[in-house]
């Protein structure tokens, strides 16, 4: 089972690129931080905005969160290129919250509404939650994924985490929802960066305690993953 785990979706083991922190930050938040300053101030990226949109949009009203969400769309397929040439493989998470920005983005830039860039989120989030609550119910080790051989568990460990994590993203979903509907465009793209990384690195610190208690003997672990 730990052998299972702890290889990637393609059946390759991570190199040490991927396996790097900065990396995969950069990878994961580089773009999120990316929409954040270009929706803070879009007049900078505005240069890069031009030859693909009209200036209408540009000066509109949602003008600097239209911005931002072409500069994220540049942005994530620009980490998914980099994250390809320097650890020949697509990781997961990545993919998923790419292929969903390009296609929510693709339609808010073509249909000029800002509502389907804001409820990628909700979207995004409602599937890591009915994919990690699903799989807990058929016992399959969908966390092990998301957490790319980080952790080496005990299975309750891994079923207490599993259950924690797709409430979590549940929550996210419905803040998401509410922020998105009830407050302004800058509040809402704070509330998506840096707000949600805050939550998580929040949530994933109140997990510590849990790792610890249900982590298996190093030993132990080395052993599985040779079996």
């Amino acid at each position: 089972m730990k052998n299972e785990m702890t290889t990637s979706i393609d059946g390759k083991r991570p190199t040490s690129a991927a396996r790097n922190p900065w990396f995969k930050f950069a990878i994961e938040f580089g773009p999120l931080a990316l929409f954040f300053v270009a929706n803070s101030r879009p007049k900078f990226f505005e240069p890069v905005a031009r030859p693909f949109l009209p200036l209408s949009l540009l000066t509109g009203q949602n003008g600097a969160l239209f911005t931002a969400t072409l500069v994220l769309m540049m942005a994530v397929a620009a980490a998914l290129g980099a994250s390809f040439a320097y650890t020949k493989r697509v990781p997961f998470i990545p993919l998923i919250t790419s292929v969903l920005a390009l296609l929510f983005g693709g339609l808010t830039l073509f249909l000029q509404d800002a509502t389907f860039i804001k409820m990628k989120p909700t979207i995004l989030y409602c599937g890591f939650s009915a994919s990690l609550l699903v799989g807990l119910a058929f016992k399959k080790p969908v966390l092990a994924i998301i957490f790319d051989e980080a952790l080496a568990l005990t299975e309750r460990g891994w079923r207490i985490l599993t259950l924690r994590w797709g409430c979590f993203f549940g929550v996210l979903a419905v803040l998401n929802e509410a922020i998105w509907r009830t407050q302004s465009n800058d509040l809402w793209v704070a509330f998506k960066f840096p707000g949600i990384f805050i939550l998580i690195f929040a949530f994933s610190m109140a997990q510590v305690r849990l790792i610890m208690k249900h982590r298996l003997p190093e030993e132990e672990s080395e052993c599985g993953a040779d079996h």
